[in-house]
Formats: structure tokens, sequence, C-alpha cells
């Protein structure tokens, strides 16, 4: 672990990390060694909140910035901030993702900067998910800055490696603590959490992950190859989802993209679509695959939003999504190209009525 954070240029001692059985585990345990509450960005990830609450913790959202997901808006932050210790509340940590699930955005350095200096002033802990941070779709042409840069001893860092570096059913995750008496403190009541929970990586899940954490060839080279191909797949799908008159930044990390179906409300109620639950299920029955609404993102249920995933285009069996990541055209491939050519003809219906269903000017 040491060697996987100096080489993002995050020095670290050994002391100072900590590994669990997925990052869920590692959030519990953070969770619970701060106490108060908890802030986080209005969409995250699907798992935050949940893990959050099955302490008791009271979790409050706080909006976006226009330019990305994964952080809060540093005013609506202090807005949120003020406004909770003014009603009795007890605002102590702050989760947010510089490279974000759902949205698939990476956040600018300028606005991590603003973030950052926020989140000190009023006294809050911040754990930055980097999860997908190895993930960045045009590397060379974005600038990730992970906020343990800018304040070392005071940021705590976690990553899962399952999905980037190991299959989805081999959870490992890691942690990366400040080095200072605060963060050994804190690093403490984490592994104390832990062993209380169990929550320790099983043998050969552990062997596995020190040897991707290790980088070597095979590693990197797949990581590059599966990174390049759902980069070109989400490319695709923004592509879709703008040209039916949704709305959707344009993907920047990771496997998923994050849509705004507003405009196309009134072809969608004539389907009986009126909420993210309702668009949750039209969609993930018309694509046949899941389509989780922006509710399980901590999104307004009334706001009519959706993360759709890369991964179910690549292909239903492991040869086919082997042919995929080995393909130098995957998207020129039969069973890309059709889950494609499907998933375009659902948005393309629903613009076609959507503009019957305007009034006439």
């Amino acid at each position: 672990a040491r060697a996987y954070w100096d080489r993002r240029g995050l020095p670290t001692d050994p002391g100072r990390t900590a590994a669990a059985p997925g990052a869920p585990a590692l959030l519990l345990a953070l969770t619970a060694a701060l106490g108060g509450d908890v802030l986080m960005p209005r969409p995250c990830a699907a798992w935050w909140e949940p893990t959050a609450r099955l302490l008791g913790t009271t979790v409050f959202h706080v909006a976006t910035p226009a330019e990305c997901g994964g952080v809060p808006d540093p005013y609506a932050l202090l807005e949120t901030v003020r406004r909770v210790r003014a009603e009795g509340g007890d605002p102590r940590l702050l989760v947010l993702s510089i490279a974000d699930d759902p949205t698939a955005t990476v956040a600018p350095p300028e606005v991590v900067h603003e973030i950052v200096e926020a989140a000190a002033g009023e006294g809050l802990h911040l754990v930055s998910d980097e999860t997908w941070r190895d993930t960045l779709h045009q590397p060379q042409d974005t600038v990730l800055l992970s906020p343990a840069e800018m304040v070392p001893d005071g940021i705590t860092v976690i990553t899962d490696l399952a999905g980037p570096f190991l299959p989805p059913g081999w959870p490992a995750a890691l942690a990366r603590f400040p080095d200072n008496d605060f963060g050994t403190g804190l690093r403490d009541r984490v592994l104390d959490v832990l062993t209380a929970l169990g929550a320790r990586l099983a043998t050969p899940v552990a062997e596995a992950a020190a040897y991707a954490l290790g980088e070597p060839d095979e590693i990197t080279s797949r990581l590059t190859a599966a990174v390049r191909l759902h980069a070109r797949v989400a490319a695709a799908v923004h592509h879709s989802l703008v040209s039916a008159g949704a709305l959707a930044r344009p993907p920047q990390a990771g496997r998923h993209l994050y849509a705004d179906l507003a405009p196309l409300r009134s072809a969608l109620s004539a389907y009986g679509v009126g909420d993210a639950q309702e668009l949750e299920d039209f969609l993930t029955a018309r694509l046949g695959m899941p389509a989780p609404g922006g509710h399980r993102f901590g999104d307004d249920l009334g706001a009519l939003r959706v993360r759709l995933a890369t991964g179910p285009l690549l292909g239903a069996t492991d040869q086919e999504r082997m042919e995929s990541l080995t393909s130098p055209e995957p998207l020129e491939l039969p069973h890309v190209e059709r889950a494609l050519t499907l998933l375009g003809s659902v948005f393309d219906d629903l613009r076609d009525d959507a503009r019957r269903w305007e009034s006439p000017r």
C-alpha cells in the first residue's frame, strides 16, 4: 500500500494505512470513529448514505457545483454546516469523491481547493473516496488533484480495489490516514471497529491485493485497456443521451454516466413515469439492464435522473467481454453494436414522443 500511495504523490508511512474487505467497511468504521453528523454531495455513491445510516448517523446532502459531481458546492457546504449547527446538529465528517461515481466527472483542482479550505474552516474531517482515480478517460488532458496533496496531515483517503484492480467479487480496500496525532488516534479507533466487526481480508484476497498494488505490467496493461474500452463506450452512450435531448455531463472517469431526463418528462409521463423509481423500472425493462434511478444516489425522488453503466454493454458472456477488451474497434463488434443501437433507439423514441407532445407554438 505504501508504494501505491507514493506513486500517486502521497508519501505514506506503513503505519498510516489500514485495509478492509471493501470500502463500505472502512467508511462505516470511520463514521463510527469520528461520530457526529455526516455531509455528502448530492448525488453520491449509492453505498455511502446507507453505510452511515447503519450507525444511526444523520446524513445531510449538499448540492454540487455546475462543473462536476462528487464534491459539494463550497458556498452550499458553508450554508448547510451553519444551518445544521444552528438547528443543534453536529457535522464532523465530509465525504467526497474527486473521480466520481455516479456522475463520471473529475473535480477541477480549483474546486477541490475551495472545498478543502471551506471544510477546514468549519472544522470538518474530510474523507476522499479515490476508488476511480486510476480510470481517467483522457489522463493526458485531465488534472486530478487529491485533497491529501493539499493538506497531507488533514485528509483521510480511501480506495476500493475491487473494480479498477481486482474482480468485483474480491473485496479489498485501503485507507490512508493523516500523519499526525489525530491520524494516529483515528486509525487506532478505525482498527478497533474493524476488529469488532470481524472485517478482515481473506488470505487469497489479501495476496491478490498485494500483487495488484505492486502494479506489474500484467495489471497495468489490463487496466489501461479496460479504461480505454469503457471510455469509448461511455462516449457513445453520452452522444446518444445528448442527441435525444437528455442532460448529461461528458464522462471523464469510471464506468458510469448520470443523466437528467427532465427534458423528456412529457414523453415519459405518457408511459406513467413521474419519478426516479418509475424511471428506473421503465428503463430497466426497455434496456434489458439495470438503470438505477437518482434516488438511489441521494438525489430527489421527483427528479428524472438515472445512472447508466457501461459494463452491461460490453457483452453477456465472458467470451464477449474479453473480445470487447481486446478488440481495436470494440464499438464495431456485433454484440456491442447491438447494445448501443438498442440504447440509442430507446432514447430516440422518447425524444420523438416528447416532440409530439410539445404544445403548438
